[in-house]
Order: structure tokens, then sequence, then C-alpha cells
């Protein structure tokens, strides 16, 4: 029979009949409007206090590198313990960790905001590996497709959303503001994770020991895992290919204050450099917001289709940025982001399905958390070197053309995966 096709009414449907998803949802969405609000604030403080793109760069490496250190156990603890309980634990200590940044006052502090994206990105590094593995604990069959395609929309909704808000209030009531209101996000997250009742079979596997995280034992056994598989060992580097676009966290910030400002009467070039990062940045998330839904629709239930739009993101992704790098004015520059980053959502969705689908429940968490380590890797290194290239006087847009065109190796070798692909 041939998979049904998932409908836009498909969407709403799951949200209103499925609680536990529905709540899962409603944390998402307050803690990750959040997350992006606070973002601008970040981005602009840093520039203001260093003048440097690579303090930009670090930043990002910090919220996303200690992922690939703490992943081995952030997986292990996901699928031994409560995952409602560590998405619980993750919110409240975000809550405190990111009120804490209202102290940054100074250029002699910057390490202190350091310090804290450090801690953030640990808490982070435990929430989001529990998050994806709930999914397939409370929803069922094609759902699966419907919730993974809606959290991947709502991401980037509020990715878009959360830029464009956060650069008008950091712009008009300041950093502080911001920095207060993305702690409460974390708080109404955990209170929405409370409510939340759902069968977790791999916690009734007895509690962990500090022997077994000293061994590694479960590390080695999920490692064999998922080298039994083709399929899964396949899959679980998508992510790492796409994070060769990681140096948009640094492209982007940087074109908003330097290429592409947006003046207002009154407004400061510091102020006209938030607004712009907070236009391309939401054009980024509008655009990705697309992706899902139009790639879910496409694709339905059917695992050839899934496997393929891989392939297609890569190459709109690509695409994207390498139309990027010949933009005249943003408006142009934001209709290029939203074809790249359709194509990363794109592939975002589609991966996270395979791996859901693919992955025995026990394991479900050691596959996420090394999906998410393999990615942090390539990020980093990405981003970090676009902020290394910039301050010695490399074009951002060059340096665009460049992501683009990168885009192709990991579009080369899918391909190839593909061919070999079993039935």
């Amino acid at each position: 029979m041939e998979p049904r096709k998932v409908s836009l009414r498909d969407y709403p449907r799951l949200v209103r009949t499925n609680r536990n998803f529905r709540l899962l949802w409603v944390a998402q969405i307050v803690s990750e409007i959040g997350d992006w609000f606070y973002a601008v604030a970040v981005y602009s403080l840093l520039l203001d206090f260093t003048g440097k793109a690579q303090s930009i760069a670090l930043a990002f490496v910090l919220q996303v590198l200690p992922q690939f250190f703490v992943a081995p156990t952030a997986g292990i603890l996901n699928d031994r313990l409560s995952r409602r309980r560590v998405m619980m634990f993750a919110d409240w200590m975000r809550a405190g960790i990111v009120l804490c940044m209202v102290l940054v006052r100074g250029p002699q502090l910057v390490w202190f905001l350091y310090l804290l994206l450090l801690l953030e990105t640990l808490m982070w590094a435990l929430f989001e590996p529990g998050r994806s593995a709930a999914i397939p604990n409370i929803a069922e069959g094609e759902d699966v497709v419907v919730a993974n395609a809606l959290s991947s929309a709502t991401w980037s909704m509020n990715f878009a959303v959360g830029f464009a808000l956060g650069g008008i209030v950091a712009a008009h009531w300041g950093r502080d503001t911001v920095f207060v209101l993305n702690s409460l996000s974390f708080v109404v997250s955990a209170l929405c994770i409370r409510g939340m009742k759902f069968a977790e079979p791999h916690a009734s596997l007895g509690p962990i020991t500090v022997r077994e995280l000293a061994n590694f034992s479960p590390i080695r056994e999920g490692v064999e895992y998922v080298w039994r598989d083709r399929r899964l060992r396949t899959t679980i580097f998508v992510k790492a290919g796409l994070g060769l676009m990681g140096d948009n966290w640094v492209l982007l910030p940087i074109l908003g204050e330097r290429v592409f400002p947006v003046h207002r009467a009154g407004f400061s070039s510091r102020q006209s450099g938030m607004l712009g990062m907070s236009v391309l940045m939401a054009a980024r998330g509008f655009g990705a917001f697309a992706g899902p839904i139009l790639a879910g629709r496409w694709a339905g239930g059917s695992l050839r289709r899934t496997r393929l739009g891989i392939l297609f993101g890569f190459l709109f992704a690509g695409a994207g940025y390498v139309a990027l790098s010949g933009c005249g004015n943003i408006w142009l520059a934001c209709a290029a982001l939203a074809v790249a980053h359709g194509g990363q959502s794109m592939l975002w969705v589609f991966s996270s399905t395979l791996l859901q689908l693919q992955t025995e429940d026990r394991f479900r968490g050691r596959v996420f958390s090394a999906e998410f380590a393999f990615s942090v890797i390539t990020m980093s290194a990405s981003s970090y070197t676009a902020g290394v290239l910039i301050d010695r006087g490399f074009a951002t847009r060059f340096i665009a053309g460049c992501t683009g065109l990168a885009m192709l190796l990991p579009a080369l070798l899918w391909a190839c995966a593909l061919r070999r692909w079993p039935a």
C-alpha cells in the first residue's frame, strides 16, 4: 500500500488530540523563542565589547562544541533515567544560568559571559537528546513524521520570531530585559514538561551507577549497535555534513551589522546593526519554517522519498549560500537565506525521522547524542574558521560562497550512499 501523504490537517490534529505532544510543543515554543530572543543581545554585546568576529565565533563554539564531550554521558542518562525528569532539570538550570547574564556589565566580564554560555550548552546537551528520543514514545506510526516536521517547523518559526523580536526589544528596552524574558521562558517550559505523562520503557532497566558512566560500557554497546546497521551508521553523519553551514552563526551577524544594517531615524549604528541581524536571522528562520512543511507533505510516509529529500536538502542549502555571496541588498539576501535554510530544515527533519524509525528505544538516547556530537564538530570548526578569516580581511560574501560550494561534498557522499542503500 502506498504510504499516506502528510496533510496540513495532520498538524493541528496531532496537537489537538495528543496531550503529551501538545505540552512538549508548547515547551519548545516558549523556550526556543527565548533562546533566539537573547541571541541578538549576546552577539551585539560581544561586538560592542571586543569589536571582533572571532568573539562571536568563540561564543558559538562554546554553545555547541561542549556537546561533543558531554554527549556520551547525556546519551546514557537519557537511556537510563526518565527523559521527562532530565528535560525538567535542564530547563530549571538554564533559567538560572541565563538570568546571570544581566551581571555582564563591561569588557572585563566577557569571560563570565563565555562561562555562562558554556554552562547553558551543557544543559542543552542533556535536554535535546531527551526531547528527540521521547517523540516516538508519545507519537505512533505516521504521526512520528508529523511530529518531527511540526517540531522542525516550530523551531524555524521560533527562530524567526525570536530573532525579529529580540532585535527590536534589545534596541528599544536594552539587553537586560531580553535576558530576564529568556530566563522566564525556561521556567514555563519546565512547567509544561512536568505535566507530561507517558510510558518510558527504557527507565525500567534500573538506576545507572557511577561505575557504568566511568567504564564506558554503555557507550561501547551503543557504538556496536550503530555499526551493525549500515543504514544507521550512514544516517548518523547527515547532520555532520550540515555542520559545514555552521559558519552562518558568524556570517549573518557580521553581514547584518556591517553590510546590511537597517537604518531608522534616531537609531545609532549599533541599533541599526542589531536590526540588520534580526532581519537576516528572521529570514533564515522563515525559510526553514517552510522547508519541513513542504517536504513532509511531499515525502509523506515514504522512506525512499525521505532519503532522497536529504540529497535535495544539501543541494538547496548550497545553492542558497552561493546566491547569498552575490546579493546586492538585504531583501535578496533574505530570499537566498530562505532557500538555503529551507534545505537545511529538510535535512534535519528527514535525518531525525530515519534515526527514530531505525533505532530501538533503549539505544535512542545514545544514538541522538552521538549524532549531535558529530554535527557540533563540523559546526564548531566552520564557525571558528569563518571568524578568523573575517578578522584577517577575507570578505564575508566570499566566505558565504565557499560555504555553498562546500555543501557539494556531503551531497556527493549521500548520493553515493543511496546507490548502495539496502531495500
